[in-house]
């Protein structure tokens, strides 16, 4: 992996490398990169990751690590730094100026805050709040004063209502050049750091801002390493995603209020009410019709919006007047995206769990702005454990904004020995001889290559096939389903990891296997806070834990806490998904399969992070059962299986029971 990184570095081609768990990937990836800055190479190369947690572990743990290497191995020691968004700094400006009333909560002064100390164990939680928003002030003022970053992971302990309080979005930024603490800002100097580093480790998010505004979130660079990118579409999706709700506008309304006059002030606060109504009125569904009430709601705040923006302009020397300005402009292009009905747009009406229904719109597709935007102005390596779906890389490249013709033969580099247990790609390329676009400023031909893992899952791993069950149904587990995990977790002796599609069936299992094994504890998502029982379990050997998509991904039990993990259902996506639901007839309509690109596609993504939950290390072992007969009869079931680990697998049950009772042996 890291030969190929290498290699990739120092040409134009792109580079997809799937690196089972246990194979050090970050090691793989950072190795090649801190070579080639040391030794002048390359001037800065971008990491980003999934997530803020997976961001600080890189920069907290591994890359020490690997820069401590490459100064003994070079005698240079390339900078590096961490970049994130700016809502995890703090503001300055709203530190020592409060937030604007009615704006995320009631505006809260240094003094009541002070009140609230006395009797907060008394109080309410807005006193506990107050509590919350003292202490992160007076934190942010120390972090100047000790040039600290002022990012939100070195905080006192606070909620995210306390935190709104002491930061900005992006949109209401005054700007280094007009806000009174531009020249001492947390953010500006993330920034200036980044820019005199060499490496910079963001994550999904920041990369996808940047792609969307013009390359203005980090600094340049000659390649971008994008790691867990199996979560890269869905990450990018989110961020080039708005919503829009009659509390939002409600909300900006009463805060634009102070400058605006009575009869646009009352107009625009209206509005919300207007878009309650049409919300109503809707199905949570799709928006297609130009004529419907939602797109003429949109249309009116679009509108008065519009007056609204331009009535608040002018106010150059106050800060809180720009910033409601702002507000409403995002209220706008909201609007204003909404309206359109663009077809690169899809536009739905969503419920919340909270506060009623809003309107969604997110991009159809985001391979055309990785395309257009990240892959066409430099060199790309996407790296994961799962990149190979169906077991093929055409797919998950394809989302990329890689097309299948521009795909390069899978080579290794003459530094990797092909016959010393690296598991070379073996699928047909399309086009073997595909030659760079001469239209393309940068080349968007790639690679792939799966290096494999450590662990040798035929030994190592069973897959059970449950083909004898009824094949799940929307009133949730079967009997038959229900007496499996009972039988599989007593097989086991606990020690089992359920990963279900719905809160209601893993709630269920927990209640039935409880119920049968009375001696055994079983742990259930909602039982209390995720990291407290993923905590508990991983403490507790014999305790099993049943939850959702939250554990589908990121937990990691080695050893013999996990023996057995259960998925209840293929995790399709849910068939009233707007989003998934336009994704695949753009697939159709384009002579495409979009069940398969899409529905299986997804499917088989969380199937591969789901089984991979049970081996960790080269001594781990155990059992991936999957009560969804689907998997062996219908006929995408081979799709699926062959993105899983490559488990000796058996249907028979009285086999898997007597398998799983054996691991002690």
């Amino acid at each position: 992996m890291a030969a190929a990184i290498a290699a990739g570095l120092t040409g134009e081609d792109h580079l997809l490398v799937q690196a089972g768990t246990g194979t050090g990937k970050s090691l793989g990836y950072l190795a090649p990169a801190l070579l080639a800055l040391a030794e002048g190479s390359a001037d800065r190369v971008v990491v980003a990751t999934a997530t803020l947690a997976l961001q600080t572990q890189l920069a907290t743990k591994d890359i020490p690590v690997a820069l401590d290497a490459v100064q003994k191995v070079t005698g240079r020691r390339p900078k590096a730094a961490m970049l994130k968004g700016r809502s995890n700094y703090a503001c300055l400006y709203r530190v020592r100026d409060g937030v604007p009333a009615d704006d995320q909560g009631v505006l809260i002064t240094g003094a009541e805050l002070a009140d609230t100390l006395p009797t907060s164990d008394r109080g309410g939680s807005d006193s506990a709040m107050g509590v919350e928003v003292l202490t992160l002030r007076e934190w942010a003022e120390s972090e100047l004063e000790a040039k600290g970053t002022g990012d939100r992971d070195a905080a006192p302990s606070h909620t995210d209502k306390a935190w709104q309080q002491v930061s900005i979005p992006v949109r209401e930024c005054l700007g280094a050049q007009r806000c009174p603490y531009g020249d001492v800002c947390f953010v500006e100097r993330s920034r200036d750091v980044a820019r005199a580093s060499d490496l910079v480790v963001t994550n999904h998010a920041l990369l996808a801002i940047d792609a969307m505004h013009g390359g203005t979130a980090l600094p340049e660079h000659d390649a971008v390493i994008i790691d867990e990118a199996h979560e890269l579409v869905s990450r990018m999706t989110g961020a080039a995603s708005m919503e829009l709700s009659p509390q939002m506008i409600e909300r900006v309304a009463r805060r634009a209020m102070t400058w605006l006059e009575d009869e646009l002030s009352l107009e625009f606060l209206e509005l919300g009410d207007v878009l309650r109504s049409a919300l109503d009125q809707a199905e949570p569904e799709r928006v297609t019709d130009p004529a419907s009430r939602v797109v003429a709601a949109a249309e009116s705040i679009r509108t008065t919006s519009r007056k609204v923006v331009s009535a608040l302009g002018g106010g150059k020397d106050d800060p809180d007047r720009r910033q409601a300005q702002a507000a409403v402009k995002e209220v706008f292009d909201v609007a204003e995206r909404i309206a359109g009905l663009d077809d690169h747009d899809v536009i739905y009406v969503s419920e919340r769990e909270r506060f009623g229904r809003e309107v969604r719109v997110s991009p159809l597709a985001v391979a055309g702005l990785l395309r257009d935007k990240v892959l066409s102005d430099r060199t790309a390596v996407f790296c994961s454990a799962t990149l190979r779906i169906g077991g093929e890389f055409t797919g998950v490249a394809g989302s990329f904004g890689l097309r299948a013709d521009e795909r390069l033969p899978d080579e290794l580099p003459a530094e990797v020995d092909q016959e010393d247990e690296v598991d070379q790609e073996d699928e047909e390329v399309t086009n073997e001889d595909s030659e760079h676009d001469d239209d393309d400023p940068h080349s968007t031909a790639w690679r792939a290559l799966d290096v494999g893992s450590p662990f040798d899952y035929r030994k190592q791993g069973i897959l059970f096939l449950a083909r004898d069950i009824p094949p799940p149904g929307r009133e949730g587990l079967s009997k038959e389903a229900l007496a499996e995990i009972a039988e599989l977790t007593w097989a086991a002796g606990g020690r089992t990891l359920g990963l279900f599609a719905s809160r209601r069936n893993a709630e269920a299992a927990a209640r039935h296997v409880r119920a049968e094994l009375p001696k055994m504890t079983v742990l259930c998502q909602g039982d209390a806070q995720l990291p407290e029982l993923t905590k508990r379990f991983i403490a507790e050997p014999e305790t099993s834990l049943f939850g959702t998509l939250s554990l589908w991904q990121g937990i990691d039990v080695p050893g013999d806490t996990c023996r057995l993990v259960i998925i209840d259902k293929i995790p399709f996506p849910r068939p009233d998904d707007p989003l998934m639901q336009a994704r695949q007839q753009a697939v159709a309509e384009a002579g495409g399969n979009g069940f398969m690109a899409v529905a299986a596609s997804h499917a088989a993504l969380l199937l591969a992070q789901g089984s991979g939950r049970l081996i960790r290390t080269v001594g781990d072992k155990g059992m991936v059962a999957v009560l969804d007969p689907r998997l062996v009869t219908a006929r995408y079931g081979s799709f699926l299986r062959a993105s899983m680990p490559d488990f000796w697998s058996t249907s028979d049950r009285a086999v898997a029971v007597e398998a799983l009772r054996r691991l002690d042996d």
